[in-house]
């Protein structure tokens, strides 16, 4: 877990180095290391996530101040959105070293086997800073899965 920690520490930090005059104080780091067990997008935050396997990141993703299903269980069912890790692992098993995966245990799968990396941001901040913190982590870890093309 002291590696996951470090990883987020250095990225929010570059992240405000960059974003110094655009983006104020405010970010959180919240860490759930494997196993782990999904929470609620809390009151009043937008949030920027990732999911790692042994330090790699499979997926960075986004969630909106009204997007509590995003960040707390889309991810883990293959059917409830269009890009989901969820999806992305069973579409390629072998990239994230995944066996006897399917759509009845891949949730546990997640939760068993990948550490997951949250920045909480203030609503207030809107959308266009959110995506800037996820465009700038999917360039600084460049996940395994990504996008619905590319899954």
């Amino acid at each position: 877990m002291d590696d996951i920690n470090k990883l987020a520490s250095e990225a929010l930090a570059e992240f405000r180095k960059l974003t110094a005059s655009a983006i104020p104080d405010g970010i959180t780091i919240e860490i759930w290391p494997r196993p782990h067990k999904p929470k609620g997008l809390p009151t009043g935050r937008m949030a920027v996530y990732a999911f790692f396997l042994n330090g790699q990141a499979l997926k960075v993703g986004k969630a909106g101040a009204n997007s509590d299903a995003r960040y707390r269980s889309q991810h883990y069912n293959p059917n409830s959105a269009g890009s989901t890790l969820a999806r992305s692992i069973l579409n390629n098993p072998a990239k994230a070293g995944a066996t006897g995966v399917n759509e009845l245990n891949i949730g546990d799968w997640i939760k068993q086997h990948t550490d997951r990396v949250n920045f909480l941001l203030p609503a207030s901040l809107g959308k266009h800073r959110v995506s800037l913190l996820e465009t700038f982590l999917h360039d600084r870890w460049t996940p395994v899965f990504e996008g619905r093309g590319e899954d």
